[in-house]
């Protein structure tokens, strides 16, 4: 199933189940992408050559493949963000597949408006990152703000001062807003591979910037925790 129209973005719907595939080129259509549905994984693999999608919604069940190797086989080449469907409910499963490089994952029965808010998500933030020759310099987000260049941060206009620690993590939240960073993921960007066990060091220098971001004008946490998996930094609710 293809529906076809040059002027809106490409979503690739590898999924075995017509019931959900249809369901999400339906629904697709109304934020402007046109989708293109594939029911195993090697025709998924092929498709994604041919359609050159600007996002990928991956079943893990799939009749021919596993939906990890999937996963696997796309990252080799393919950058565009990757959400993943899944009726497994094992952390395990859901850690792999982040760490493997998918952006988002919803665990199957999910809510379509839910996952059509993850999809404008991962399309914004890939955009904003890749769309532009230069990097953001400053990434405003609800009452903060962050200087990317001066290394400066502020809460309701009043500077906070974080350790280098502290900037550091916050650095990579900004680099993927709105995408779920499993512990291992963010304990290796910070402190190396040698660091990927020791999630509680993330969870007390978390914690510090949670309470250092906290705004005044009673801002909701911008940090969400995904429990067993990891962190997101989502937009504030105000915007």
């Amino acid at each position: 199933m293809n529906v076809s129209d040059p002027t809106r973005k490409r979503v690739l719907i590898i999924e075995d189940e017509p019931s959900i595939s249809n369901l999400l080129t339906t629904h697709l259509l109304t934020l402007n992408y046109t989708a293109r549905v594939e029911q195993n994984g090697n025709d998924g693999l092929q498709a994604a050559a041919e359609f050159r999608p600007d996002l990928i919604i991956l079943d893990l069940g799939l009749p021919d493949l596993d939906g990890q190797a999937v996963l696997l086989k796309l990252r080799e080449w393919i950058k565009c963000p990757i959400i993943i469907l899944t009726a497994r409910e094992t952390d395990e499963d859901k850690v792999l597949a982040l760490d493997q490089g998918a952006d988002d994952y919803l665990t199957k029965p999910f809510s379509v408006a839910e996952l059509l808010a993850r999809v404008r998500v991962a399309a914004r933030h890939f955009d904003l990152a890749g769309g532009a020759t230069d990097p953001r310099n400053t990434y405003k987000n609800g009452d903060l703000e962050c200087d990317l260049l001066g290394h400066t941060v502020t809460v309701d206009g009043q500077a906070v001062r974080l350790t280098a620690t502290e900037y550091d993590i916050l650095r990579v939240f900004i680099k993927n807003e709105g995408k779920i960073l499993t512990h291992r993921a963010l304990l290796k960007e910070i402190w190396g591979p040698n660091a990927v066990q020791h999630t509680q060091y993330l969870r007390v220098y978390v914690s510090q910037l949670r309470k250092k971001l906290k705004s005044r004008q009673g801002l909701d946490d911008l940090i969400v925790t995904e429990p067993g998996i990891g962190y997101r930094l989502t937009r504030s609710i105000r915007e």
